[in-house]
């Protein structure tokens, strides 16, 4: 039978030349246990489960976009933290999903180990999977903690990536739609 994680984080405490015992360290190991319950929840949510959709549209055919979907996960390269956000579009075809399932579908790709550019192209993949709209798009713009905090340490650097299908992809009216509705000024 192997370690048990807190005695796995144990060890990289006393790796990293501290005492896990110490004071401070020792509730250390099981706090680190939870918070990654929570930082990687993603691992043990189904996309599928959050995809409640709704086919009476009345005839809405102009694009649905959430902005600002506040992002945090974890590069898989160093296992630092990026974050920032995310703006999810898709234009219907027949059927449209409740507001909320767009954050959520961001959520469960970024609480994993990931890099930017696949959690938009998950998200965008899940999108013409479950919802079969006529295109989706994820543009997301983070902070990289790698690039801030080791390496290059580029303090004002961030990261912007775009996911774009069908007609997002293929037509340069809605693609400019689509920015100019993620630009525009809330007064909300």
């Amino acid at each position: 039978m192997g370690l048990s994680k807190e005695e796995l984080i144990r060890g990289i405490l006393q790796e990293l030349g501290e005492d896990p015992n110490r004071e401070g360290l020792r509730g250390t190991p099981s706090r680190i246990v939870r918070s990654w319950n929570e930082i990687y929840a993603g691992y043990h949510q189904k996309v599928a489960s959050i995809f409640t959709t709704f086919t009476e549209t009345n005839g809405y055919s102009q694009l649905v976009v959430c902005k600002n979907i506040e992002l945090y996960s974890t590069c898989e390269h160093h296992m630092l933290p990026f974050f920032g956000v995310a703006h999810v579009a898709y234009l219907p075809d027949e059927k449209v999903i409740g507001l909320s399932k767009l954050p959520r579908l961001v959520d469960i790709y970024a609480r994993r180990l990931q890099i930017q550019e696949r959690i938009g192209e998950q998200v965008t993949d899940a999108l013409m999977q479950y919802l079969k709209p006529k295109g989706a798009a994820c543009i997301i713009e983070a902070v990289h903690m790698c690039t801030r905090m080791r390496g290059v340490q580029k303090q004002n650097s961030s990261m912007i990536t775009s996911s774009l299908k069908g007609c997002f992809l293929d037509d340069y009216a809605i693609r400019t739609e689509l920015i100019q509705l993620i630009n525009m000024q809330s007064n909300a």
